[in-house]
């Protein structure tokens, strides 16, 4: 269907992509994966015909036809749900858009130009015709409930939807296009887990082959057949999920080690041959053509060469009091809206806390009730007093960075008393060195400054880390860093997250938010997902049993009533 060909992409700041070469077929589910900045966004942008490579070529039929969801989901708040998918329908719509703007003319038109008009609109209407104008309607009718709306929300304004169901419309708009191959940039990004389900759910539903970037790790795990990994500018392809090509990579590095060593060896011992005979006259001849033969061997790479990520621990965390949190009977809300009520929770030392529940639950609230950012409507948030010391890291906490310092003053104002090689080794470790620690904070990208942000809250040793969306513009190397350092931190976490993946190697107890109240979840994130399978399960028992119930108890009352009516009918007289 589609091949890449020796793709180079070279920007004035350096070459991104170098030797990329693979290809899309039918029923491929590719995720392209790779550190920030590799150029995974790039190549999807060549693919999309958004950008010219420097070399290489797309090897592609002319009528393939390629759809492009990016990151940003394009959506007019100002229209309804169902005007929205109709703008799918390009030419459809400017046809459409002419008609309408012909049937205003014609209103005040004089018989000359009246006649003229019908022609045009006579015109425009075959036109339409021959694009299916007048069936697009029943399309879109088709594809509302497949993503999940109720054909009544298609009247409903945009604006009236949180971005979850946005992105369900941005992708409804592309599928209406019927493409050939589907492009994914982090569709994944700002949705809640239910929508990320069912987001998985329905993608495995479609044999639209696709293309997927994307750092989270579930996500590609449970889609993707294929993996295309870009390092250093050359791609690899590995067969299989993430899980797979983890595997295979680590196979390959062994055997690229094992490869690397033998060589080694081999031109140590041919070297150390030149070295002892190259004034020999017997033997120069021989010494000089092994020195050349070293030469042009073609060097095996130490798989140890590996790209850098970020690498940092927590600082040790002074020993806090047993209750670090305790929340009782809170009642909080915005104007009519309730989100917590009569709520209860206590957070003990050494837990790490993962907050669940649906985009407008009030996850994000609750860290701020907890640090005191907000004061609770009724009840009491407390952070326990027996030596407990919180950092907190917002989910916009990059965003609030000093835009006008360096990297470099961000970390020196914070500790003024570090000499700057004690600060450059800090931010060496959050892979920033050279002159990049002299970049001001508005020329970062948004992977930079969330690792600009995390560094600032190893300055000060703290036992109580409030983390919110931590992961948000992390690569994946980045964020198996992050899980590390948590799994080794030895005071308490509470972390909003919606990288399942990540959940499940940091948390030891759930909380999710439900109907106001807070559920307690004492063990980990797999753990959670079979309660709450456990808990769907009996809901749908009881469901049954009172289905039952209901049903025996209408036929035992149609019995009542049916003998009732029998006794009270009047008995025939006799004659």
């Amino acid at each position: 269907m589609l091949r890449l060909e020796h793709i180079s992409k070279i920007y004035p700041t350096g070459e991104v992509l170098k030797d990329v070469n693979w290809e899309v077929k039918p029923g491929d589910r590719i995720g392209l994966v790779g550190v920030n900045g590799a150029g995974k966004s790039t190549q999807l942008k060549i693919i999309a015909g958004e950008m010219e490579p420097t070399s290489g070529e797309i090897i592609r039929p002319a009528s393939l036809q390629i759809a492009y969801l990016t990151q940003e989901f394009e959506v007019d708040p100002s229209r309804t749900v169902r005007e929205e998918f109709w703008r799918a329908f390009k030419e459809a719509n400017d046809v459409h858009d002419e008609l309408m703007q012909v049937h205003r003319d014609m209103e005040t038109a004089d018989p000359v130009a009246l006649d003229k008009l019908i022609h045009k609109m006579d015109k425009l209407q075959r036109q339409f015709e021959a694009l299916d104008g007048y069936g697009l309607d029943s399309r879109i009718e088709k594809i509302l409930p497949e993503l999940g709306f109720e054909l009544e929300d298609g009247d409903r304004l945009v604006s009236a939807f949180s971005g979850g169901w946005q992105m369900r419309m941005s992708l409804g708009k592309i599928l209406l296009q019927k493409p050939d191959i589907l492009l994914l940039d982090e569709p994944t990004n700002h949705l809640d887990l239910e929508t990320i389900e069912w987001l998985e759910t329905y993608l495995k539903g479609i044999d639209t082959p696709m293309v997927i970037v994307s750092h989270d790790r579930e996500f590609l795990d449970r889609l993707c057949n294929q993996i295309v990994e870009t390092e250093r500018g050359v791609s690899s392809t590995y067969l299989g999920n993430y899980s797979a090509y983890l595997q295979q990579k680590e196979e390959n590095r062994e055997a690229q080690l094992s490869a690397y060593e033998r060589q080694q060896k081999e031109i140590e011992k041919q070297q150390a041959f030149v070295d002892r005979f190259r004034a020999s006259a017997t033997r120069s001849t021989q010494a000089k053509s092994r020195e050349k033969q070293l030469d042009k061997i073609e060097r095996i790479e130490s798989p140890e060469d590996r790209v850098r990520t970020l690498q940092f621990k927590f600082p040790p965390a002074p020993r806090s009091g047993r209750e670090v949190v305790t929340i009782q009977n809170l009642t909080h809300a915005y104007d009519d809206k309730i989100l917590f009520l009569d709520a209860e929770l206590l957070i003990e030392r050494g837990d790490r806390i993962a907050i669940l529940g649906p985009n407008g639950a009030g996850k994000s609230t609750l860290l701020r009730l907890i640090t005191g950012a907000e004061a609770p409507t009724e009840g009491m948030v407390e952070i326990g007093n027996h030596n407990v010391i919180p950092s907190y890291f917002e989910q916009n906490q990059a965003e609030a960075l000093d835009l006008q310092k360096t990297v470099m003053q961000t970390i020196h104002d914070e500790v003024p008393d570090w000499t700057n090689e004690e600060v450059r080794t800090l931010l060496g470790r959050f892979l920033f060195s050279n002159d990049t620690v002299f970049k001001k904070v508005e020329a970062l990208s948004g992977g930079e400054k969330a690792r600009l942000a995390l560094a600032k809250m190893l300055l000060q040793p703290a036992n109580l880390m409030i983390l919110d969306e931590p992961t948000n513009h992390l690569d994946i190397p980045a964020k198996e860093m992050l899980e590390a350092a948590l799994q080794n931190y030895d005071g308490t976490a509470i972390i909003i997250s919606h990288d399942r993946y990540f959940i499940s190697q940091v948390a030891n107890k759930i909380v999710e938010i439900r109907d106001g109240s807070f559920r307690l979840y004492r063990g980990d994130y797999h753990y959670y997902l079979d309660k709450v399978a456990e808990e769907k399960d009996q809901a749908r028992l009881e469901a049954i049993e009172a289905d039952k119930a209901a049903k025996v108890e209408a036929k035992r009352s149609k019995q009542k009533e049916k003998e009732k009516t029998k006794k009270e009918r009047p008995k025939a007289e006799k004659y």
